[in-house]
């Protein structure tokens, strides 16, 4: 059963994304492994949601139900009321690996697919979008450069770059930072919620790390550990918008909901592996 701990509810919104009784097994040579069980919540349009817990829990697997890239065993995932039964331009994902074609350009990389997506458009309006969303990264002076001649940090700002490009009802990003240098991490982080409050896509974001999602999320989704894993508890932040990092970490709210989520993960919920 789902424990919510209210700060102080967000403000209310339709929803987009509900996942009803959702379940995923995978068979497996000793049997079958149940990966996900009895998933229930909902995700309000326009909200950002930050989904945390220990390796193998079945994160990047709840996400890909949204994605359209895995099938549920049991229940269903529906957006704005229909079941998602493939990927769609609806939903894009960003990886923690970029997923970018080295042997192209940054512009090349969104361009294709604004191209594949919106074939009706002029070259001259794709060409537009392209070089919009990739300044709205930071990345118009470099646009040109090939993917192999880019830094981490730039890499994954073209990958959100090629999302966004796209205008999907949901943003899926599962750890985009997590391999970057803290300095870059925070930059972007910085960048993704300048981005968000423009344009105020859904955004379903796994991560490890607790103070990047206290800084970005409305809410934190806390999963239970695999197998059969589920929702343990959601934690609502209320912070205003926009936020400052430093005058977030001043508020005695901010380590109120830290040390919840720490008593979540390494008490109740700890995982030898991760230790």
């Amino acid at each position: 059963m789902t424990t919510t701990l209210s700060v102080q509810a967000p403000v209310a919104a339709p929803t987009l994304l509900r996942f009803e009784e959702l379940g995923l097994t995978y068979p497996t040579p000793k049997g079958p492994y149940p990966v996900l069980e009895n998933i229930n919540f909902e995700v309000r349009a326009g909200e950002f949601v930050c989904v945390i817990g220990h390796s193998g829990c079945g994160k990047s697997t709840l996400l890909n139900t949204v994605s359209g890239f895995a099938k549920p065993t049991s229940g269903r995932v529906l957006l704005d009321g229909q079941p998602i039964q493939r990927p769609g331009p609806d939903r894009m994902v960003v990886f923690q690996g970029y997923a970018l074609l080295p042997w192209l350009t940054a512009f090349e990389n969104v361009y294709l697919a604004v191209d594949s997506v919106r074939p009706e458009l002029s070259e001259r309006q794709k060409r537009e979008i392209v070089t919009e969303h990739l300044e709205l990264v930071g990345l118009g002076q470099a646009a040109e450069k090939l993917i192999t001649q880019l830094s981490g940090g730039m890499k994954q700002r073209v990958a959100i770059a090629r999302a966004l490009a796209i205008r999907p009802e949901v943003l899926i990003l599962d750890e985009p930072f997590g391999a970057l240098d803290a300095i870059t991490k925070e930059e972007l982080q910085e960048e993704l919620l300048k981005i968000w409050n423009t344009q105020k896509c859904t955004v379903l974001m796994i991560t490890h790390d607790i103070d990047e999602a206290l800084f970005l999320a409305d809410r934190l989704v806390m999963m239970t550990n695999g197998p059969a894993a589920g929702i343990g508890e959601i934690l609502n932040i209320d912070f205003a918008r926009p936020r400052n990092r430093e005058d977030i970490m001043e508020d005695p709210r901010y380590y109120e909901l830290r040390n919840s989520a720490l008593e979540f993960l390494y008490n109740r919920y700890a995982h030898d592996d991760d230790a």
